[in-house]
């Protein structure tokens, strides 16, 4: 799903126009990108916990050239942990799947 059709099923879920929806996304998303990058965390309840992790530096190797060395710097990165729920419906979706997965296909 992009940015684009979660405005458009928004708008069409609330009656708000695509345009008025678009707004309060962006700033949304605004919103969520200043605090991740003052390296504060954000907590979406039953959703998720965006938090910023820091990364120490480390040395990395070339996998065609092994025997030579690469510095790594320190670094950010922005870390998603599900909530419960959002863990509880995905989890069913993958036990679905797995089900279907091993359900005997049907022969012509």
């Amino acid at each position: 799903m992009t940015k684009r059709d979660l405005v458009a099923r928004i708008s069409d879920q609330t009656g708000l126009t695509q345009v008025d929806v678009a707004k309060v996304v962006e700033k949304t998303f605004d919103n969520i990108t200043e605090t991740l990058s003052r390296g504060e965390g954000i907590e979406l309840r039953n959703f998720g916990v965006f938090e910023v992790r820091r990364r120490k530096p480390r040395v990395g190797r070339n996998p065609s050239d092994p025997s030579k060395q690469y510095p790594i710097p320190a670094r950010a990165v922005v870390k998603f942990k599900p909530g419960k729920e959002m863990k509880e419906i995905v989890m069913k979706l993958a036990a679905e799947a797995a089900a279907s997965a091993l359900a005997p296909k049907p022969t012509l």
